[in-house]
């Protein structure tokens, strides 16, 4: 049960019905987390600005490698509709997440994803020294704050209880 109900399509707020349309116009859908944060427009608007971030950051990393960041960023923080909507990704996209075999660059940023989430001031010098080896300074600072975005989102959701969606379901986790 959450603890602040999603907004239906008619309860969406004014202040917030630019962000809710350009949403449901990208995607088809407004999730529940999306429909949770259309409460405050600046809420909504701030965590939506994982999108800008996440297309510079698969221009660089790709979009395999991408997903395996975020979806290590959130099965560390226990985020059962943030693993389970990237989960989705990477099995439509022909990927058995549980047995998926990462190359050196890959297993760097899970490890760095990882921990970001789990302790970010305990991210150790090796972990950093395997990223830096393949990203420029620009590319690290890019990385490290759509990371912080979704850790972000990950604490969001996790805290309000926001349900998973019904389209997810059969992408979660056995």
């Amino acid at each position: 049960m959450p603890r602040v109900s999603p907004l239906s399509d008619d309860e969406i707020p004014r202040a917030s019905r630019p962000e809710f349309d350009r949403q449901m116009a990208a995607f088809g859908r407004v999730t529940n987390m999306k429909r949770t944060l259309a409460r405050n427009a600046v809420a909504f608007e701030s965590l939506m600005t994982w999108y800008p971030l996440h297309d510079q950051v698969a221009a660089f990393l790709g979009k395999r490698a991408t997903l395996v960041y975020v979806l290590a960023i959130s099965e560390q923080s226990d985020c059962l509709v943030c693993s389970t909507y990237f989960r989705r990704h990477l099995i439509d996209s022909g990927e058995t997440p549980e047995r998926m075999t990462l190359d050196p660059r890959e297993e760097a940023l899970a490890e760095f994803g990882r921990s970001l989430a789990d302790d970010s001031r305990a991210i150790s010098d090796d972990v950093m020294g395997r990223i830096t080896a393949f990203l420029t300074a620009e590319q690290v600072v890019t990385l490290t704050a759509f990371g912080a975005m979704m850790v972000a989102t990950n604490i969001f959701i996790n805290a309000l209880d926001v349900e998973l969606d019904e389209y997810l379901y059969a992408y979660r986790k056995s």
